[in-house]
Order: C-alpha cells, then sequence, then structure tokens
C-alpha cells in the first residue's frame, strides 16, 4: 500500500497491490491497522455504499454540513472521473478541487495497483462515469443524514471543475445544486476543524 499526497491537503490517493495468479486476483481494501497507521485515519467506517451508473451519469457534489462524512472511495468496475472539492469555511483550500481517474480491475489486465481515494470529512464529493456502466463503492465516517445533506452545482463557475463529459446525466436534485457562494451566504457549509 502507497500513499500519495494531492493538491488539497487530507486528501489521499491510496494504491493497493494486486496479487494476481493463474486463478485471478486478490487484493485488500482495507485493514483497520495500516490504514490507521498510514493515513492516521482513526474513525470507524459506520456505512458502506454501491452505487451503478451508465455512461455520463455525475453524481454529485454532495456533502453533510454536521455530520460530515469522510469517504473512502474505489470503483468495482468501469472507469469514473472522481472529485473532491474542499468546502471547509476559512480553509486555506477553500473553493479547490481535485479530480482523477479511477478505474476498476481488469481480471485480464497486467496492473499490480488499484487506487482508492480518501476524501476526508468536509469535502463535496462527485464522480462522473467515462465507461459504458460504473460500479462505485465508498466507506463513510458518519451515517447519511438525508436533513443535513447538501449539493454543490456541479458545474459552479467559481469552482470550475473540468468535467471530461459536458452534458452529463443528473438527477433533479444534483441539476439544482446551489453555487459555492450561495451556500457560504446561506451559513450551509462545514466550518474548518
Amino acid at each position: 500500500m502507497q500513499i500519495r499526497s494531492t493538491l488539497l491537503p487530507g486528501v489521499v490517493l491510496i494504491e493497493l497491490a494486486v496479487h494476481r495468479d493463474a486463478r485471478g486476483y486478490f487484493l485488500e481494501t482495507w485493514q483497520a491497522r495500516r490504514y490507521q497507521e498510514m493515513l492516521e485515519l482513526n474513525t470507524p467506517f459506520v456505512q458502506h455504499n454501491q452505487s451503478y451508473s451508465g455512461h455520463g451519469v455525475l453524481r454529485g457534489l454532495h456533502y453533510q454540513r454536521r455530520q460530515a462524512q469522510g469517504k473512502l472511495v474505489r470503483v468495482v468496475q468501469g472507469r469514473v472521473f472522481d472529485v473532491a472539492v474542499d468546502v471547509r469555511v476559512a480553509s486555506p483550500t477553500f473553493g479547490r478541487w481535485f479530480g482523477i481517474t479511477l478505474s476498476g480491475i481488469d481480471a485480464g489486465s497486467s496492473d499490480a495497483v488499484h487506487q482508492q481515494l480518501w476524501i476526508p470529512p468536509g469535502f463535496a464529493h462527485g464522480f462522473q462515469v467515462l465507461s459504458g456502466h460504473a460500479l462505485v463503492e465508498y466507506m463513510c465516517t458518519d451515517f447519511y443524514a438525508p436533513e443535513d445533506e447538501h449539493c454543490l452545482s456541479w458545474n459552479d463557475p467559481d469552482v470550475g471543475i473540468d468535467w471530461p463529459l459536458a452534458q452529463p446525466v443528473l438527477s433533479e436534485r444534483d441539476a439544482s445544486g446551489k453555487r459555492l457562494r450561495d451556500l457560504r451566504d446561506a451559513d450551509e457549509l462545514p466550518s474548518l476543524e
């Protein structure tokens, strides 16, 4: 397991070893002691989510204000452009984003690593499906609280995310996400902890 820093402090890319032989492959996607040691991740995961989406679907950018969730994200099948946006008021990187293409494991490939993305509490998260479909799993450090969930607009010009596909498929809720400055003015953003 290797940890790679990103442009956003706290958001890290995790490279997992994929062990292959004639039977197929094996990898360890979570081991509490190792993640605690390498990421200083002391918060237990309380919820494990999975989504299936078709080509062009964009889910996000979601966050919870009071029950902020850290998310450990990985793609099981397909390929997505995964994005984290720092929405913590007073953060030195407030409003900045990081995006990376994450892929599932191809059984016929010789790839020796598989990637996960750790997104700490206080960041909005979303992804766009680049393949025909994608199966995405993410473990969360707090429970889903629909009354506390907020949605940052996927195309907020002040954030300026460079999404690979210009015409995403959106849910009604995601299509009506708010601009970062409106969320800040309405006091709907998490504070820097």
